[in-house]
């Protein structure tokens, strides 16, 4: 997911070139936020477009010599320095890797594809059927932006219409799209969206049209020196979902028409598979002493079993209760909005809970909301893929944020680097430090727009996992099912627990340490004010597996029967690790749970835990590829750890 771009600028305006700079300048920076992998920029003088594009962080892009010149050269036609007197227009891209390797420059945006020239934030899931399907249209590139942009281009040759150009192609497509194109053949600049992850202004006087992926990008830039209290801007405006826009690059002038929303299904691709050789220990597990009601082992910290053989955490368990539908209808009134603009937030991380979410917030509750990703770079390709179908026929804006995403991984392979050398099962928790921020950024997102009702998805009591904090050393931790709910005196445990093992393991004093205790501070510390949506709704796993499959074509992964974690990057490592050194994994504690809950029965559960415990190597090796760690190296390590049975 990425940020997109642009302006076109009237002839005779008062613009210099130095403001026009500024403004690109601006825009790129602001945009660095959805993505700062590779950017790109596409310059239209009326006759001619101008590509220039490369890897890197929009920060250094604009420091490049090229981008610098084409506001020095004679490309664009001023009368003087402050006059203007030819068409000026610019796409701009800032990129978050979908697919399509960085640093092959015609991955990255803008687009070249037979006369067409785009850029394009969204990931299209239908690609490989779509390219099937028409095989008159020839592939170059790895990037599912270029199906796109053939098909548009392909449609524009039948129609010569845009307008029904627009209309076929997304039709056709599956997933989100929002698009901005130059036509060798037509003197327009072409927008389309069917999220609503297109935003405009333009001034009263027609010298300017500007858009952007994001609102507050726009807002920052009315603010900026090179607009502020120079010209009179009109409000910001919204590309609604499965709209378009067209721009005459002779006079800005614009007009506003309908797309139809994508209905085409589509079957997922699986994963590759490897042959890769695992140390398999189910018949050391099958020997451990299990719960007479639940399934968890005695390997399950501070586990202690009575005469009758049942677990602690069974004794303890008292029947889960949620607060209720009509409590959150109640809750939600007084933030609905009754002029259909954005009301809530709803963390959206393509995963099983959150896909759900969204659509219960937008379908059930009626409220409509912006979806919200941090994609920290160990988000994967499924889960992109998910979060784009259920936004793209939601017809819902998706905003991303993406950190310095090889930085970041830098940082998880520095603490797993670290931990083979000591393995230790508490400090796992440790690899996912990187992605709390998404509180950060949640807090953030809520500024910038304006919006005070931020959902997330999770909180889900049936995934309450309390190993994690027994490893650490604190006995019954998680009690109140969100990070923040742990008491004072466990943090201060967790904090000890932690410091102990950076000084039995300085390995873990490395780069990412400033990184991991600013998650612990917006994790743990900072007040947390969001709304839990399954704290108010009873979690049903048939229901939200049938909605989500059935009605957005959600997809499961192929190297596993679970749909629980599927879209996190680093779960299938973990759990690996849990598996081989503690005898089980945190879906042995979903599935007790729905026993004692009467949701399965315990053979049912035995059999799925046997199921779910079965190695994802395709999912383990795409994380090793990712951070930079080696593979069979890592593997071999973690089989001759130390085990609890």
């Amino acid at each position: 997911m990425c940020g997109i771009f642009g302006l076109v600028i009237n002839k005779n305006s008062n613009f210099t070139r130095q403001t026009i700079k500024d403004i690109c300048d601006n825009l790129f920076l602001y945009s660095a936020t959805r993505g700062k992998e590779s950017a790109g920029i596409a310059f239209h003088n009326g006759k001619n477009i101008k590509i220039i594009k490369k890897a890197g962080s929009p920060y250094s892009f604009i420091k490049d010599k090229k981008y610098e010149n084409v506001f020095k050269e004679s490309y664009f036609e001023f009368e003087n320095e402050n006059s203007i007197s030819s068409c000026f227009s610019l796409i701009g891209h800032s990129r978050l890797v979908t697919n399509g390797f960085q640093y092959q420059d015609f991955n990255n945006q803008p687009v070249v594809t037979n006369e067409i020239v785009g850029i394009h934030n969204g990931i299209i899931t239908n690609e490989q059927e779509l390219w099937e399907k028409n095989k008159d249209l020839k592939r170059q590139f790895n990037v599912d932006t270029e199906i796109f942009l053939k098909l548009l281009n392909k449609n524009f040759s039948q129609t010569n219409d845009l307008e029904e150009t627009s209309f076929k192609t997304f039709e056709s497509i599956k997933g989100s799209a929002s698009i901005a194109s130059y036509f060798s053949k037509s003197n327009y600049l072409l927008l389309g969206t069917n999220t609503g992850s297109i935003f405009y202004i333009k001034d009263i006087d027609n010298k300017f049209f500007i858009f952007a992926s994001e609102r507050f990008i726009l807002k920052k830039l009315a603010k900026s020196k090179p607009l502020k209290n120079k010209i009179k801007i009109q409000s910001i405006s919204k590309l609604e979902a499965l709209n378009g826009i067209k721009i005459n690059l002779d006079n800005n002038y614009y007009s506003l028409f309908q797309i139809k929303e994508n209905r085409i299904k589509s079957k997922s691709e699986p994963y590759s598979k490897r042959s890769i050789l695992i140390k398999d220990y189910s018949s050391e597990k099958k020997d451990l002493k299990r719960c007479k009601i639940c399934i968890l082992p005695e390997t399950y910290p501070y586990m202690d079993f009575d005469e009758k053989g049942v677990c602690r955490y069974c004794r303890k368990h008292k029947p889960f209760t949620t607060l209720g539908e009509e409590k959150l209808f109640s809750k939600i009134q007084s933030y609905k909005r009754k002029d259909g603009s954005p009301d809530c937030i709803v963390a959206l991380s393509g995963g099983r809970d959150s896909c759900y979410g969204l659509h219960y917030v937008k379908k059930v509750l009626g409220l409509n909301p912006i979806a919200f990703t941090y994609d920290w770079g160990l988000v994967t390709p499924l889960a992109r893929r998910n979060a784009a179908q259920i936004c793209g026929q939601l017809g819902v804006e998706h905003i991303i944020r993406s950190p310095n995403i090889s930085l970041k991984r830098k940082f998880v392979r520095k603490n797993v680097e670290a931990w083979l050398k000591r393995p230790e099962l508490g400090m796992i928790p440790l690899f996912m430090a990187g992605d709390k921020a998404f509180y950060y950024f949640a807090r953030e997102l809520r500024k910038e727009t304006g919006i005070d009702l931020v959902i997330f998805c999770t909180g889900n009591l049936m995934e309450h996992t309390p190993f994690k904090f027994g490893f650490s050393g604190i006995k019954d931790g998680e009690s109140k099912n969100t990070l923040t709910g742990i008491s004072s005196k466990d943090k201060l445990k967790l904090i000890y627990y932690y410091l102990k093992n950076f000084i039995l393991n300085p390995s873990y004093l490395n780069e990412s340490i400033i990184d991991t205790a600013f998650a612990y501070w917006h994790t743990f510390l900072k007040k947390d004010d969001f709304l839990y949506l399954y704290h108010y709704l009873k979690w049903d796993e048939d229901k939200i597996e049938k909605t989500i499959i059935n009605e957005y074509d959600w997809e499961i992964s192929s190297d596993t029967k679970s749909t629980w974690r599927i879209g996190d990057g680093t779960a299938a490592f973990y759990n690996y690790i849990y598996s081989t050194m503690a005898g089980f994994t945190e879906n042995d504690d979903m599935l007790s749970n729905m026993i004692r809950e009467n949701y399965l029965s315990r053979e049912e559960a035995l059999k799925l835990s046997n199921d779910f415990a079965e190695p994802r190597i395709p999912s383990i090796k795409e994380f090793t590829d990712m951070v930079g760690i080696n593979f069979e190296e890592t593997l071999s390590i973690i089989n001759k750890a130390k085990k609890r049975y």
